[in-house]
């Protein structure tokens, strides 16, 4: 059986890799990790004219028309280059919209950001506490990620997803600092007008894109982490041999590249399950596991292997590591992720 990606695809991976490669680097992460937002909205919308951000959504909606493998693909390449766009944010959210045209109008091109606000102070992401009643929604969400620039939300509630207006009367947003420096936000609904998306089973959905998009940006993060080590193990020089020449050293690096590899292909299966409409939750809570455990190992072991060279602010490294203490607790961690699958397996 062929897992490879048809030419299509490696075009599309290709052109989103190089787009970030020519416009992430040291220097220009640096900068804009200063900014207010910490994200470079010029680079998404160049994203956006070159048909990336849209390539998942209708075509009617000035989108490619294609489906989550496509953005999947979007997605690991923005955690491959620690790219600072709200790809996360957009791509998780924009396909529950796809049903209201008003809603997309310029997604597509980068304009406009839509994002998703599922996680509350206390409790369970699947049980939602916020509530709907005549049309207003009422509860606070916190962790949005691109909360600060979102025009709109799509929000979980106990009996289904919504969208609200981030200007609607109701709503207060309030930025949150975050472990990668780009900032959330805790985002208030007290009475705020909603539209409704669908029912409950449209908020699963929302969180299986989620997850999964969660997994593929750590895949592409730990690959880039591990290239990293491999080159600085390759090239510092102790006792007169690189230190790759270890035992220890490259015993761990193999170690890292086991890790990365079951990152990778957990996430890739779960993706592939998602855009094909098999049932996926198992595959999911498994690539969120090895996200959260394996990439956690991936992260250390490439600090550890750098010393005290990696955690230079002008080497990438340090991105890497931020991006996945942040994403590792998003939509569930290590821990519950494993206790839900098991939970899942003796159903």
């Amino acid at each position: 059986m062929d897992f490879s990606f048809s030419p299509d695809q490696v075009e599309l991976q290709s052109l989103t890799r190089r787009i970030l490669a020519d416009a992430c680097t040291p220097a220009h992460l640096t900068a804009t990790a200063t900014t207010e937002s910490g994200t470079d909205l010029d680079l998404w919308r160049s994203l956006g004219a070159a048909g990336v951000v849209g390539i998942g959504l209708p075509e009617a909606a000035a989108g490619g028309g294609l489906g989550w493998l496509e953005t999947a693909i979007v997605l690991e390449e923005v955690g491959r280059h620690a790219a600072p766009v709200p790809a996360l944010a957009v791509l998780v959210s924009a396909p529950s919209v796809v049903e209201h045209a008003d809603l997309l109008a310029g997604v597509a091109d980068g304009s406009t950001i839509v994002a998703p606000a599922t996680h509350e102070q206390v409790g369970d992401v699947h049980a939602p506490a916020a509530t709907v009643a005549d049309g207003v929604l009422t509860g606070t969400k916190v962790c949005v990620p691109a909360g600060t620039l979102a025009a709109r939300f799509v929000v979980t509630a106990a009996d289904g997803l919504y969208a609200v207006e981030a200007d609607a009367p109701g709503v207060a947003v309030t930025r949150q600092e975050t472990t990668s420096g780009v900032p959330d936000a805790m985002v208030e609904f007290a009475g705020a007008p909603a539209v409704r998306l669908g029912g409950v089973e449209a908020s699963a959905d929302l969180l299986r894109r989620a997850m999964s998009a969660a997994a593929v940006i750590v895949s592409g993060s730990c690959q880039t982490a591990l290239a990293l080590t491999a080159d600085y193990t390759k090239t510092r020089v102790q006792f007169d041999r690189p230190i790759a020449a270890f035992q220890a050293v490259s015993q761990r690096a193999g170690d890292a590249y086991i890790d990365t590899e079951a990152v990778r292909l957990t996430a890739w299966q779960a993706a592939w399950r998602l855009a094909n409409g098999y049932p996926a939750d198992a595959a999911l809570l498994t690539a969120k596991f090895w996200a959260a455990e394996g990439g956690w190992r991936v992260m250390h072991a490439a600090h550890h292997l750098h010393g005290g060279f990696g955690v230079d602010r002008d080497y990438p490294l340090h991105r890497h590591f931020l991006i996945h203490k942040q994403l590792e607790l998003l939509w569930g961690s290590a821990t519950p992720s494993l206790r839900d699958l098991g939970r899942l397996l003796v159903t």
